[in-house]
């Protein structure tokens, strides 16, 4: 038997922001982000839709730019030391994420064995966005599940660490989950809350909801 820890990218990892603003600012086109994010909570876009308009804003979007931005984030402290004791104790760790796996993927570097992320095709963009690739609010519950199963992790062994409205569904399905400077919407449904720059605290939190814990 294993665990299986799952995390949320934007406002989580990358606490404040999110790798569409990162992207935004590093391409000079925040004030056209900010309208595409003002219809998607007005409810005029799905997160499918979105996507669609950023693919055509980002058409000449290069991997140095991508790059470039994810290394400008204000990540939280901690991320590949919580990772790095995670494949010590022999557990699995994931990052689901609705944002592009372009930028998503360079997650990889810190540790992670696996990235969930809205499929794009190669920067720049050459090749049409398939909108089934698109991921919801939803489909984070679907991959967790997909990954126990995988894995072989009962649920409760499954710790979710998330921050936002996105990441409700997944706290909602499980138990041990972590909210991470978290907004209003998961006030009452995370098991904890932590507030803070250093994700070694909030992994530390966590473990202390896994069964047999002292």
């Amino acid at each position: 038997m294993t665990t299986l820890h799952i995390f949320d990218m934007d406002g989580t990892l990358l606490p404040g922001t999110t790798a569409n603003l990162e992207v935004a600012r590093r391409l000079g086109t925040l004030p056209e982000l900010h309208a595409l994010e003002a219809r998607l909570a007005a409810g005029e876009l799905d997160t499918r839709g979105f996507s669609t308009h950023i693919h055509r804003l980002w058409r000449h979007l290069t991997p140095q730019d991508v790059a470039a931005a994810y290394a400008a984030g204000p990540w939280l402290n901690g991320i590949a030391e919580v990772t790095a004791d995670i494949r010590a104790r022999g557990e699995h760790c994931a990052v689901i994420t609705m944002s592009p796996d372009f930028f998503a993927r360079h997650l990889l570097d810190l540790g992670f064995h696996e990235i969930a992320a809205s499929r794009f095709p190669p920067p720049p963009f050459t090749a049409p966005l398939d909108p089934a690739g698109i991921l919801t609010p939803d489909d984070k519950v679907r991959v967790t599940e997909d990954l126990r199963a995988r894995h072989g992790v009962p649920l409760d062994r499954c710790l979710a660490y998330g921050d936002s409205l996105s990441d409700a569904p997944l706290f909602r399905h499980l138990t041990h989950t972590v909210a991470v400077n978290a907004d209003h919407h998961l006030a009452g449904i995370a098991a904890l809350d932590y507030r803070g720059d250093d994700l070694t605290e909030a992994y530390r939190l966590a473990r202390t909801l896994l069964p047999g814990t002292p």
